[in-house]
């Protein structure tokens, strides 16, 4: 399939699916609990968001070149979601705990109960730097192998 030669693509699926699957394990060191719903979820350690477009904008500069116009837009379209990831969505993440706890006030003593918002939405700066490095490294690596 032609699909399997994009070489681009295969660096992002590969650092996006490690991230995704190291964060059980890493949760589980931190809370000593299993949490497998981080199989699917957005948030943690390390960002799959900057694992996969990272690995992408690399993997793009590897095979066609640092001073193509496609590794500019990989770069810049990393560059937004990086940043997205650890300001946006991570104030909204502290604006859904906040919510939370004025519910939980709200509610103590009384049957009203509502459903929590979730707040691991963002990433702090150190879980999306280690979604870059582990992007990079991705990259690099499916282009030691396809070259």
């Amino acid at each position: 399939m032609e699909i399997f030669r994009n070489h681009v693509l295969i660096a992002g699926a590969i650092a996006w699916l490690i991230a995704q699957t190291v964060k059980v394990p890493i949760e589980y060191l931190r809370t000593q609990q299993w949490n497998w719903a981080l199989l699917f979820r957005a948030g943690g350690m390390p960002s799959s968001h900057s694992a996969l477009v990272t690995a992408i904008a690399h993997a793009i500069g590897l095979f066609y070149g640092f001073d193509s116009p496609l590794f500019a837009i990989g770069l810049t379209l990393a560059m937004v979601v990086v940043y997205d990831a650890t300001g946006i969505r991570r104030q909204a993440g502290k604006h859904a705990e906040l919510i939370n706890a004025i519910i939980n006030d709200l509610a103590s003593g009384h049957p009203l109960k509502e459903e929590q918002l979730r707040e691991v939405l963002g990433h702090t700066p150190i879980e999306a730097f280690a979604g870059v490095a582990l992007g990079v490294v991705v990259a690099q690596l499916v282009w030691l192998v396809a070259s």
